[in-house]
């Protein structure tokens, strides 16, 4: 079907430059005596005749090039079309109105050669600048319309059901995140970035076959969050070419969309704390729902293996909690009643700190 499209032009092509062309060119080359020269019909379709038979050769090269136009179309996020061309208007208008007020000069190169020149040069900038810009566009847009609804952020101050929960990889691949939204703890519409389905891809794809299992686990995980749960998932094809990293463009992704970061990396999480970005780290909440030890208290515990420090056994709750006991080396491979002494918790993870509980009878 293209192919006829691209002949029914040339066919075209060639008749218009037929009627226009043809009788010129032969009174140049003094071929003007021949019959019917001036005839428009006749040198129509001689000229139709002409491109038709060039067709043969080039047809093939038009079609592969209207087809890698429309493939590299295709792969083009629909946001980056659409303010390229309302960019590409905007200059041609004003390329238009700046030619429009040169006509008026009596310059012969003004009137011919500068509205072709402004056409060309206000067009490029207009759809570089639309192209460019439309992230910042599209926050101001976002920003008007929140301000045209002041009455209803009023009425509900904090309006979190609308919230953007931007998904990374990490937090993908780890999968408790389909769990977690399952619960209804996370509402709102989760957003997964299109450099972050790249990268998951690229994990996927890996020779190492773990960094492969790692990876088509967490394309599953998202098969799941999308089909089976009640959630509102959107994929955001846009991109920050001048950026190189990934959690890089998870920050700037969430500071145009005012959106929040949903991580289980501990340096995002910090770098997202840094720059005044929302973020909700899931380790966090795995700990936050952790029962509650305190100082004091007994547990039975298996030492498997010996700490990193001079006589310390390393030994582990069922939530994979790790329980650090002092003088634990000689108990490695037994159970072991011990006595917390201390608890350490951060973002990374939760650390419990104990010494035998035999010990503590001796002494």
């Amino acid at each position: 079907m293209l192919k006829r499209i691209v002949q029914a032009c040339f066919l075209i092509t060639g008749g218009t430059l037929g009627i226009f062309l043809i009788s010129d060119l032969l009174t140049l080359i003094s071929l003007d005596d021949i019959p019917l020269i001036n005839n428009h019909y006749v040198t129509a379709i001689l000229g139709a005749i002409i491109f038709y038979l060039i067709t043969f050769w080039a047809v093939e090269y038009v079609v592969n090039f209207v087809k890698w136009v429309e493939e590299s179309l295709v792969k083009v996020p629909i946001t980056d079309i659409i303010f390229g061309s309302v960019g590409l208007v905007f200059g041609l208008i004003i390329a238009f109105l700046v030619g429009y007020a040169l006509t008026g000069i009596e310059v012969p190169i003004l009137n011919t050669v500068a509205p072709v020149l402004l056409t060309l040069l206000f067009g490029y900038l207009g759809f570089q600048v639309g192209f460019k810009k439309r992230d910042e566009l599209l926050t101001l847009f976002t920003k008007s319309k929140k301000k045209s609804s002041d009455e209803e952020i009023e009425a509900e101050p904090t309006n979190a059901k609308n919230e953007l929960k931007i998904l990374d990889t990490s937090v993908i691949i780890d999968g408790r995140i389909a769990d977690i939204c399952q619960t209804g703890f996370l509402d709102g519409t989760i957003v997964i970035p299109q450099f972050v389905l790249e990268e998951l891809q690229h994990i996927a794809d890996s020779s190492d076959v773990l960094k492969r299992n790692r990876g088509r686990r967490g394309l599953d995980i998202l098969n799941r969050i999308q089909k089976e749960l009640a959630m509102n998932v959107e994929i955001y094809e846009g991109d920050f070419e001048d950026v190189q990293e990934v959690d890089s463009k998870l920050v700037k992704l969430a500071k145009l969309t005012s959106g929040v970061v949903v991580t289980n990396d501990f340096n995002l999480n910090k770098v997202c704390e840094l720059q005044k970005v929302a973020v909700l780290n899931i380790n966090d909440l795995a700990n936050a729902v952790k029962p509650v030890v305190l100082p004091g208290e007994e547990m039975n515990v298996q030492v498997i293996k010996d700490g990193k420090e001079h006589n310390q056994g390393i030994a582990y709750l069922d939530d994979g909690t790790m329980i650090v006991v002092e003088d634990g080396r000689d108990y490695i491979g037994k159970q072991l009643d011990v006595l917390v002494t201390s608890v350490l918790q951060t973002s990374a993870g939760r650390m419990i700190f104990a010494k035998p509980k035999l010990l503590e009878k001796a002494l």
